[in-house]
């Protein structure tokens, strides 16, 4: 039997991004869910348990929760219990494996992952960084970038920018433009690992039609015109080859997709180098 409806309460004893983080991926399986979801962030106390069971009770389904607090913990498995609510602690099999492998207890901290401790403070130089070197701008000390992404307008460089940011990469872009060659500096960049971003004409066309409604410009130019298009697509892919940098297509990739790609490139560049890597920075 198909349920037509559920519900699904997320509670967390911290900001809960981890437990929407996986709640996603498992509903993105599903063809047309009806799902409700309810998010409870912050559970620390068996008080503020309280508060919340009669949202259960009156809204039954499925129960997602990170809760380390025991108290808290273990009125949540009693109320769920006793209204046939089925109870799901998501990182409790992931805990465990890992107390086995390394040889000791986890210590039960709500919200360890988001301390504020030198890889924070890491992650936020990177987005403060990114943001300042958005669309070409700050090339002199491209430097100190750890990734360089280069491509024609609209091609997704800023918001992949952004999002490598919050994995804790220093990230500048480039937009390409035929009329207007890059800086010098570009080429000469050693440290930054350069990525060149790619994608259909086609689809490039339709994206930046699209912005120019978002825009209420109506008037047709070079822009959206197809073969200028197809000319600039060309020429940033000439310039990727010529410097022999790795080349991703975004066309049917998403921002998150088209990260990983950068992310793995990163490590099998520092691995290729003698040098260790982790996969992600700063979290």
């Amino acid at each position: 039997m198909i349920a037509d409806r559920i519900h699904l309460h997320l509670l967390s004893d911290s900001t809960g991004e981890t437990l929407e983080m996986l709640a996603k991926a498992a509903l993105a399986q599903f063809d047309d869910a009806d799902v409700v979801r309810h998010f409870w962030p912050m559970v620390r106390s068996r008080q503020h348990l309280d508060r919340i069971v009669p949202e259960l009770k009156a809204n039954p389904g499925l129960v997602l929760f990170t809760l380390v607090n025991p108290e808290a913990r273990a009125r949540l498995e009693e109320v769920c219990s006793q209204n046939g609510l089925p109870a799901v602690p998501i990182l409790d099999r992931v805990t465990a494996a890992l107390e086995q492998a390394l040889g000791q207890e986890a210590h039960g901290r709500p919200g360890r992952q988001h301390q504020m401790d030198k890889a924070y403070f890491e992650r936020v130089e990177a987005i403060q960084f990114t943001i300042a070197h958005d669309d070409g701008i700050g090339w002199d000390n491209w430097e100190e970038a750890d990734i360089v992404l280069a491509g024609v307008s609209r091609s997704s460089k800023t918001p992949t920018s952004i999002y490598l940011a919050n994995r804790g990469y220093k990230v500048a872009n480039i937009p390409l433009v035929v009329e207007s060659p890059p800086p010098q500096k570009l080429f000469e960049l050693k440290k930054p690992l350069i990525v060149g971003l790619t994608t259909a004409p086609e689809r490039l066309v339709q994206i930046r039609r699209n912005r120019l409604l978002t825009l209420n410009e109506q008037s047709k130019t070079d822009y959206i015109d197809n073969e200028r298009v197809k000319s600039e697509v060309a020429f940033a892919r000439r310039m990727f080859a010529d410097n022999g940098w790795p080349v991703i297509d975004v066309t049917r990739r998403s921002i998150e997709e088209t990260a990983a790609a950068i992310i793995r490139l990163c490590g099998e560049r520092s691995i290729g180098s003698g040098g260790d890597f982790e996969g992600v920075k700063a979290i």
